[in-house]
């Protein structure tokens, strides 16, 4: 009986790389290679949630240490977000954090979406011409 128990109280270590970065790996590539857009959707939105659920647990962890749940209440998150039966990371980009990017970047038009040195880039600025050079520049190398 302590074995299984030993089992059933350590199973979050195995569960937590498989569900929050295994899992997501294999769909996101699978995403990229589909032709539809909704599944990059769903993995795009998931990494930028797990990216900041990360830095905000690099924040707080000396608070989140005290929270003997926390590592069990974040595995059912990370699960509701990345199962493709919720889409909960879809569904919370859209309702809470697509919102702020909208009012506070101007949103991306549906035309920014075209080449990124191409014409019609003028929503994503200056910051996209630094970081992506001009087809001269590459020549000059």
């Amino acid at each position: 009986m302590s074995r299984l128990w030993t089992v059933l109280t350590n199973v979050h270590v195995l569960a937590g790389p498989v569900l929050m970065l295994l899992y997501p790996l294999y769909a996101s590539v699978i995403a990229i290679e589909s032709t539809t857009k909704v599944d990059d959707e769903q993995w795009l939105a998931y990494w930028i949630l797990y990216s900041f659920l990360t830095l905000t647990e690099m924040v707080l962890q000396p608070i989140l240490e005290w929270i003997p749940i926390w590592y069990t209440a974040k595995l059912v998150l990370m699960a509701w977000l990345v199962l493709p039966q919720f889409r909960g990371a879809a569904f919370i980009y859209q309702k809470f954090v697509r919102q702020y990017i909208v009012k506070y970047t101007g949103g991306v038009k549906e035309h920014d979406h075209k080449s990124p040195t191409g014409n019609g880039n003028k929503g994503k600025g200056k910051f996209v011409d630094f970081i992506i050079p001009k087809k001269a520049e590459h020549e000059a190398y």
